[in-house]
């Protein structure tokens, strides 16, 4: 699995990270420890998952060190995947069963995931600088989606890179759990704060919160 690239693994090739991004040095030098330190991880920039005719794009915040940077699919071994996942079964927006690892079978339908950041951060905390540097990707998967009309941004950092790559400022559309937002080209915005253990934990969100984020996408796709 490390030798593939991302590009190969994705159902959006063209809006990939090379493997061995150069772009941001921390996140660079980060993963060269992991590299080391697990050298069967994936421990790479980890592309986009899913259906590439999506009418939802999931924006997530980045990779998980025991998660996606592991297994290099989004949400992929780690806590936060068991409530997206079952959420999206419980929508119609997936087949299979997910199994924490690549091979589980699991795919998606009508439903993509793609992170703002594409490699792991420090302590999962990104620096302005690192999100800029993977907008481009960021866009690029967006404009290749051709039947996309709904976001569900997990967290306030995917919130604030998605409306900064439509040109939509932050006072104009802020971040809450629940709130809908209109981006340029009719696309529409929900915010829902990240599925994270250490949300879910604090009782931050639940499995209703989060479910009713994804009931509202639904209802507005019809």
């Amino acid at each position: 699995m490390q030798c593939a690239t991302p590009a190969e693994l994705s159902p959006l090739p063209n809006a990939e990270a090379p493997r061995d991004c150069p772009l941001c040095p921390r996140l660079v030098a980060l993963r060269a420890s992991c590299d080391a330190e697990h050298p069967g991880w994936w421990n790479a920039p980890v592309p986009a998952f899913g259906d590439p005719q999506a009418w939802l794009a999931i924006i997530g915040l980045a990779p998980g060190k025991h998660g996606a940077n592991r297994t290099g699919r989004p949400f992929t071994g780690d806590y936060a995947g068991e409530l997206l996942y079952a959420t999206l079964n419980k929508f119609g927006l997936s087949t299979g069963s997910y199994g924490q690892n690549r091979s589980d079978g699991l795919k998606l339908t009508g439903a993509i995931i793609i992170n703002a950041v594409k490699c792991l951060p420090p302590q999962n905390k990104t620096l302005p600088a690192e999100e800029a540097n993977c907008r481009p990707f960021l866009m690029e998967a967006i404009t290749s989606l051709p039947n996309l009309t709904t976001f569900v941004a997990l967290g306030k950092v995917a919130h604030d890179s998605l409306c900064r790559s439509f040109g939509v400022p932050l006072a104009k559309a802020k971040f809450a759990h629940g709130a809908v937002h209109t981006l340029p080209g009719g696309l529409r915005l929900i915010d829902s704060y990240h599925c994270s253990r250490y949300n879910q934990n604090t009782r931050r969100l639940d499995a209703a919160m989060f479910e009713a984020v994804f009931a509202a996408a639904v209802a507005h796709h019809g």
